[in-house]
């Protein structure tokens, strides 16, 4: 029966799926078949007997991901064994253990940071935009969850090593007293955020022997997926659940650390090691999911980056094998292409040809994605593709047109065609959206980055219309496509940022925007920076089995853009 079980693993897959005890480091590399792996071994420890299913924890970092561990262990015969975010068991060992120990029912954790921000700005006699509140909840997160008090916080922005921005339209000394007057508020109501969830579960199995023994005693087994995301927060959290225990696997890759900005740090993966001393480290490269061109130049894009593992293709001439018949012998000699253009309008254009000629081929409509770093960018992308009447789906984002401040700047350009204004559209077009937060130059990132990039699309459309067109004619053009951009309810192209995609992969991926401001971002400034910028570029190249298009722009006269850096990085040049 064992045999039978792990009669699927290639070599690697399998020494890692016997190795059952102490501490285990697992490099996966995109595509080698991780969770494939950390569930056979879960399960081959409770078939043979070493593990106890109640005794196991299995820890991811979102609920559709503990979700799917969950139904790939029962699959393989391993009910019981549990399978749980790090707040998803903080959660429920806080319920348990805080009326014995405190009294009474645990605070109750609330929805989301905004509101109580929203009051505390009040509180303290200031107005901030929604977007700016957003980057406040986004600060007050990074500084709970790399463990930092608000004293230790505000020294970062006087620090003579690249000190801290505050969010655009707040200044440091605003931001700290908010932080405090939301803490306090918090306090005051008996209520705690998810960060606090984990601060105070930690806290109190620290403090509390009883406690840190009975969840010891429960869980002897740890295991934890995505082991480079993790903050210092949950590291402190899973080192109180281990005591001195060393009975944890973890599985991680470096090059897929791109939640940098929200605190997750892949030093614990890359350090593991050296904090359990006698560790087995075991690496899978053989990739199984992509063609052999696109994880050349996967590999040659991180070459040399600290953690990067080697892949290894393992489907050499099977380039195109998901498309369509007619379509197989041209994806097979052009696996990774990419094509330069003049205009965002051009290359939206010729991307959705693209895939109208592929699904026309035979390829599935689901097999097919659009990726790009902002969420601004999929506008264009999702007009284009829908004059050419391909059906799409956006992944992990509100559709453009149902954006707060596109929506409000549909209405103001709208109104505006009531007033008879003699100037050049572009001005009309610009002051309309200044009144709703748009400005010449950007903000630094964030949420306010996020809405300006939203308003500069809408400002970007201008250029790709006749000169003839009027703001009447603008703003009718801007209310058809957003009626049209409704949700699919058949098979759909998916369109998804880059940090959305994580986890998924297509048989088709168009990589659009891949020029200098845009991937990497505008807002990269430093080395750090620019590096999560290029580990976002391999999870974008990493997400295509048989067919990546990659695409970039020259923009316009007003944001001239050239060529990303990381395309010649990864051994790639455009053509036109």
């Amino acid at each position: 029966m064992v045999d039978d079980l792990l009669a699927g693993l290639d070599p690697e897959q399998r020494q890692i799926a016997e190795c059952l005890r102490g501490p285990v480091c697992v490099l996966a590399g995109a595509g080698t078949g991780k969770t494939r792996t950390l569930t056979h071994r879960i399960a081959h420890g409770v078939r043979t007997g070493v593990y106890a299913p109640g005794r196991v924890l299995a820890v991811t970092f979102t609920r559709k991901a503990a979700a799917e561990l969950q139904a790939r262990l029962r699959h393989l015969g391993a009910e019981g064994v549990r399978a749980q975010t790090f707040h998803g068991a903080a959660l429920a060992q806080l319920g348990f253990f805080w009326p014995q120990l405190i009294g009474g029912t645990a605070p109750k954790v609330i929805g989301g940071k905004v509101p109580v921000i929203s009051q505390a700005v009040e509180s303290l006699n200031l107005r901030l935009p929604a977007e700016t509140l957003r980057d406040i909840a986004a600060e007050i997160e990074w500084r709970k969850v790399s463990m930092l008090s608000v004293e230790t916080y505000a020294g970062l922005f006087t620090s003579n090593d690249q000190p801290r921005l505050a969010p655009s339209g707040v200044t440091p000394e605003q931001l700290i007293a908010i932080h405090e007057r939301y803490t306090q508020l918090l306090d005051e109501r008996r209520q705690i955020d998810f960060e606090d969830v984990l601060i105070l579960a930690t806290g109190m199995l620290e403090s509390e022997p009883r406690a840190a023994m009975q969840v010891r005693e429960q869980y002897r087994f740890f295991t934890v997926d995505e082991y480079q995301d993790v903050s210092p927060l949950q590291h402190a959290l899973l080192r109180v659940w281990l005591g001195e225990r060393d009975d944890l696997c973890v599985v991680g890759d470096a090059s897929q650390t791109i939640y940098s900005f929200a605190g997750a740090t892949s030093s614990y993966l890359l350090r593991f090691g050296l904090e359990h001393q006698g560790a087995n480290e075991f690496r899978l490269e053989r990739n199984y999911r992509s063609d052999e061109r696109i994880v050349r130049a996967a590999n040659t894009l991180m070459r040399d980056q600290p953690g990067s593992l080697t892949l290894r293709a393992q489907r050499q001439g099977q380039a195109g094998a998901a498309v369509g018949a007619s379509a197989r012998d041209s994806a097979a000699h052009s696996a990774v292409s990419a094509e330069w253009f003049d205009t965002e309008h051009e290359e939206a254009q010729a991307v959705a040809a693209s895939i109208r000629a592929s699904i026309d081929a035979g390829m599935p409509t689901s097999d097919i994605a659009v990726l790009y770093r902002a969420n601004a960018q999929s506008a264009n992308i999702e007009s284009a593709l829908q004059q050419v009447g391909v059906q799409v789906k956006v992944h992990g984002a509100q559709r453009f047109f149902d954006r707060a401040e596109v929506r409000q700047a549909v209405l103001l350009l709208q109104g505006q065609t009531k007033v008879h204004d003699p100037r050049p559209l572009f001005q009309v077009v610009s002051d309309v959206l200044r009144a709703v937060g748009w400005t010449t130059s950007p903000p630094q990132g964030g949420a306010a980055r996020e809405k300006w990039e939203s308003l500069n699309a809408i400002l970007a459309l201008v250029d790709e219309l006749p000169a003839a067109t009027t703001i009447k004619m603008f703003s009718d053009e801007l209310l058809v496509r957003s009626r049209t951009h409704h949700e699919p309810t058949i098979d759909a192209v998916t369109l998804s940022a880059v940090h959305a995609a994580k986890g998924l992969e297509w048989s088709l991926v168009h990589l659009i925007g891949m020029s200098e401001g845009l991937m990497p971002s505008a807002y990269a400034k430093d080395s750090q920076a620019i590096d999560e910028e290029r580990r976002l570029a391999y999870v974008a190249i990493t997400r295509a089995r048989d067919v990546l298009r990659i695409s970039g722009t020259a923009g316009s006269a007003r944001t001239a853009r050239t060529p990303s850096r990381f395309l010649a990085e990864a051994g790639l040049r455009f053509t036109r």
